[in-house]
């Protein structure tokens, strides 16, 4: 192990006992184990989106599933927004721990390159933070499941929505790496389709950058209606207080935030975020199953910035796993992940968090997408009361196409 992944590792094992339920070791042996990785972002630009709540969802999932006549064991670890710590940490998992299945695997750059991987040793995908179209598009593969959202998703919500408004020139500010790049490019092709035009784009080095203030600049001299945050996480609420503090918003110019969770939204204040526009495939509000599933989450973690929809969605994917190997026997399961995903696909969705719902042959999981506005501070009833729905497209029309999105293993 390099001393990069090591920390990685070591950073992981400090965050994991959230609280005291069995955590039993990744070393144990035996044929009826079915072992899951949770690769993702503990100290980084997603941590509050990813990290120990993702870890958290997943023994949550366990715990809901029940016991069901096999163990199940869990290994975490820090990528750093890195590809090659993540590859890395990917196959030492594989080779030498015997993991059978990675969940959540927040950030594309990382996703996309780990994607490849998984398909090299027949194991198991289940992403829910990574927001790139490509993984069910060029990138897609038979042993990988894309929940919770992608770049298609939300281009089509927020773009089509701002354009309709009245929003029709547009300057981006994109994060430099797989999920800015598609998020832009997808965005664009709505803007554009429904009579709006793109002025202009800046990228932004990824990760790390905290000072956004050049860029806003850059976006106001363009005299754009809508500036859009291709970005997500801490980028995305540095950039909203930061124009906020220019006043750009008080000039007429619209923000239009592509990918905003429920955490930033608590972090920006709704003083702050009042009246932003966002997508979202699960809201802790919706129903009372939304409800039931949060409450039992936040029993686990503790105080957190939100129960983000990056959170549900790994849940989400781990128990819908962990019903495929009930159904077709934890031998089979670890002898091809291949196997696995394709039981996934035949079998119809029903969590708590999404409710009912399927798994398209391209692995793209289906469920709606809702548009919400945030409320202004005196219409919130208490905390992390925070959305106005403001329409609902169903799951059949959220997402892209089966035709349009290139994956190969789509038959003509």
């Amino acid at each position: 192990m390099t001393q990069l992944d090591r920390r990685a590792v070591v950073r992981a094992a400090a965050a994991a006992p959230l609280a005291g339920l069995p955590w039993r070791s990744a070393r144990a042996q035996g044929q009826n184990t079915i072992r899951l990785g949770v690769p993702v972002d503990m100290s980084g630009t997603y941590r509050d989106v990813t990290g120990q709540v993702s870890v958290a969802a997943v023994r949550q999932a366990i715990q809901d599933f029940g016991p069901r006549g096999f163990a199940v064991e869990v290994l975490a670890a820090d990528h750093q927004n890195k590809p090659d710590v993540g590859v890395g940490i990917a196959r030492q998992w594989f080779d030498r721990d015997g993991v059978d299945c990675l969940v959540d695997v927040a950030t594309s750059s990382v996703a996309l390159a780990v994607n490849d991987l998984v398909r090299e040793k027949n194991k198991v995908h289940l992403n829910s933070s990574a927001a790139s179209s490509d993984m069910t598009g060029k990138g897609c593969s038979p042993n990988m499941v894309h929940w919770t959202y992608d770049t298609w998703m939300l281009a089509n919500s927020v773009g089509g929505a701002t354009v309709r408004a009245g929003g029709d020139s547009w300057y981006f500010i994109t994060a430099d790496y797989a999920f800015g790049h598609a998020l832009e490019r997808d965005t664009t092709g709505f803007i554009k389709a429904a009579g709006g035009k793109v002025l202009g784009s800046v990228r932004t080095p990824f990760p790390g950058t905290q000072d956004f203030s050049s860029f806003l600049l850059q976006a106001q001299a363009s005299n754009a209606k809508v500036i859009g945050l291709a970005n997500a996480g801490a980028d995305t609420t540095n950039c909203v207080k930061q124009a906020a503090e220019f006043g750009l918003t008080r000039r007429g110019m619209k923000l239009a935030s592509l990918l905003l969770f429920i955490t930033e939204v608590h972090s920006l204040g709704l003083r702050t975020a009042q009246g932003l526009i966002v997508t979202e495939s699960f809201y802790w509000d919706l129903n009372d199953r939304s409800r039931a599933f949060t409450a039992r989450l936040r029993r686990l973690v503790g105080p957190t910035p939100g129960i983000a929809s990056t959170h549900a969605g790994t849940y989400a994917a781990t128990l819908h796993y962990l019903k495929a190997v009930q159904e077709m026997g934890v031998p089979a399961a670890k002898a091809s992940g291949a196997a696995a995903v394709a039981r996934m696909k035949a079998l119809p969705t029903d969590d708590d968090a999404f409710g009912p719902g399927r798994i398209r042959e391209d692995g793209r999981k289906l469920h709606p997408a809702y548009l919400f506005e945030v409320k202004p501070p005196e219409e919130s009833k208490g905390p992390f009361d925070y959305y106005r729905l403001l329409q609902t497209t169903p799951a059949e029309e959220a997402f892209r196409p089966l035709a349009q999105g290139g994956c190969p293993l789509v038959r003509a």
